[in-house]
């Protein structure tokens, strides 16, 4: 029996994506409850089994198939080539969600660079408010509320969401094109209140009152 056949029969039958980790430790499994059955690939290590999902990709890209396996943030799965999406969306009826508008797609971009980010910090970056798209956003479910930031009044922070890599078919952000050097680079913050800002510490004594 050949291993890319049993990863590809696995894939196949899942119903949520799979991590070569758990490939190997369902392979393993295989034949466990019976003694008597053979397991030929109880032995298995996930370097075999990424090295099968490797060559399926190759099989399936040759064979020109209709669907393939794409590896996503939490693992990998069969899914159909883009190419047919016009038809196998109608098999989902639902009312097909507008587009992103061109502030929404803005704010988006600047959250998944800098996240987690304040909403006043992305505003003074977009020099606009963002209440309406940052809500449509979190609705869509591509942003969301990740805790809180260590400064004064200490705002609401957001980053993308699991949903967010997958719509855009990354694996982390670390697949965001540049994401290294835009990272780096100076980006405009809410300005801070002065009452509300640490004091500035100083080696020079106040200069004498020359009234």
């Amino acid at each position: 029996m050949n291993l890319t056949r049993v990863v590809e029969a696995l894939l196949f039958s899942a119903p949520r994506p799979l991590s070569a980790k758990e490939i190997v430790d369902l392979l393993r499994r295989a034949g466990a409850a019976d003694e008597f059955s053979p397991n030929e690939f109880a032995r298995t290590v996930e370097a075999e089994v990424t090295a099968a999902l490797e060559q399926l990709k190759i099989e399936y890209i040759e064979q020109a198939r209709a669907f393939r396996p794409v590896e996503k943030a939490e693992g990998w799965q069969l899914a159909s080539d883009p190419q047919y999406a016009q038809w196998v969306r109608q098999l989902f009826p639902e009312p097909k969600p507008a587009r992103l508008s061109a502030p929404a797609l803005e704010t988006l971009a600047i959250i998944a660079y800098r996240q987690p980010i304040t909403r006043a910090d992305v505003e003074a970056v977009r020099g606009v408010t963002i209440d309406g798209v940052l809500q449509t956003l979190m609705e869509r479910g591509l942003v969301k509320i990740s805790g809180r930031a260590e400064i004064p009044g200490r705002p609401l922070l957001y980053e993308t969401t699991q949903f967010f890599l997958d719509h855009f078919g990354l694996r982390t952000l670390d697949e965001l094109p540049n994401v290294e050097e835009l990272r780096k680079r100076y980006l405009p913050v809410s300005p801070r209140p002065e009452s509300l800002r640490p004091p500035v510490a100083s080696d020079q004594a106040p200069a004498a009152s020359t009234s």
